[in-house]
């Protein structure tokens, strides 16, 4: 039952961003982000984009770091992994 950051390593509009989950459900991302002041509009599909200059809001906040792949697990391990739809690809 926690929430994670990983590192700020995703580029996007000059700069760099981290993700921020939960593992136990999206109400408690979205109380979290609240608390420490992130809009509902970063929150994309399962996950807040937060921008690096936040990071150590979050971590100070109580977010634990952890890699990209060990955030994606944990996501992925709590059934709250919202992937993009990608189109059937054609032959």
């Amino acid at each position: 039952m926690a929430i994670y950051i990983d590192p700020p390593i995703w580029p996007g509009h000059g700069r760099m961003w981290s993700h921020l989950v939960s593992d136990v459900s999206f109400a408690e991302l979205h109380a979290f982000a609240a608390r420490i002041g992130v809009p509902r509009g970063a929150f994309e599909r399962d996950h807040y984009d937060l921008p690096a200059e936040r990071y150590d809001d979050a971590v100070h906040a109580g977010a634990v770091e952890v890699g990209s792949k060990e955030l994606l697990r944990r996501l992925t391990d709590a059934g709250l992994r919202r992937p993009k739809h990608r189109p059937a690809r054609t032959r």
